[in-house]
C-alpha cells in the first residue's frame, strides 16, 4: 500500500470508496439526491469545487494500482485565522480495520503540519481520533461550529499552533448539510 496525493484520474474511485465506506453507516449524511450515495461522497465534490480546496491535502491510499482510501483536510477557520477541517475519511468496507485509515491519518495530519498549519478539526469519534492527538475542541478554547457536538468535536494541534482560540468554521459546502 502506499499514500500519495489525489490524481484527476481517481475521482470517479474516490466517489466510489466514499459512498461504500458510508452506505449504511448511522451517522453518514443524507444523500443529496433520495436513494443516492451518502452525502459524504456528495461532500468531497463539492470541496473539490470550493476555494478551499488544498490539492496537497487530499491523499488517496492504492494497493494494486486501486484506490482503497481516502482523506482530505480543507481550508477552515477559527474566527478569522486559517485552519484546517478533517474529513471525510474513507476505506472501502473490505479493507477497514486493516491499517489504511491509520495509514491515512498519518500522512495528512504530517502533510498538514509541513505545510505550517497550526490546527485541525474534525467531527468523529474521540476515542477512535484521540490516538492521533485530537483531544475535544473546547479544551484549548476552540468552540464547535455546533455547540450540541460536544466532545465529538475535536482538534489536533500541530508545531505552528500558538494558543488561538474562537469558534470553529469549516468551509463552506459542510455548511450545505
Amino acid at each position: 500500500m502506499i499514500v500519495r496525493r489525489e490524481r484527476s484520474d481517481d475521482v470517479d474511485a474516490i466517489h466510489a470508496v466514499t459512498a461504500a465506506a458510508f452506505r449504511g453507516v448511522a451517522h453518514s449524511a443524507p444523500p443529496v439526491v433520495p436513494g443516492g450515495d451518502p452525502g459524504e461522497a456528495t461532500l468531497v465534490s463539492w470541496l473539490r469545487d470550493d476555494a478551499g480546496w488544498i490539492p496537497e491535502l487530499s491523499l488517496v491510499a492504492v494497493e494494486d494500482d486501486q484506490v482503497v482510501g481516502h482523506v482530505l483536510a480543507t481550508r477552515a477557520h477559527v474566527d478569522d485565522r486559517p485552519v484546517l477541517g478533517l474529513g471525510p475519511l474513507s476505506v472501502l468496507p473490505h479493507r477497514q480495520r486493516a491499517g489504511l485509515g491509520t495509514a491515512l491519518m498519518h500522512a495528512v495530519l504530517g502533510a498538514a503540519d509541513a505545510l505550517g498549519e497550526p490546527l485541525v478539526g474534525l467531527l468523529g469519534n474521540p476515542y477512535y481520533y484521540g490516538r492521533f492527538g485530537f483531544v475535544p475542541a473546547r479544551s484549548v478554547g476552540v468552540a464547535a461550529p455546533v455547540p450540541a457536538w460536544g466532545d465529538n468535536f475535536q482538534v489536533r494541534t500541530l508545531s505552528r499552533y500558538e494558543g488561538l482560540a474562537g469558534r470553529f468554521r469549516y468551509a463552506e459546502p459542510f455548511d450545505r448539510f
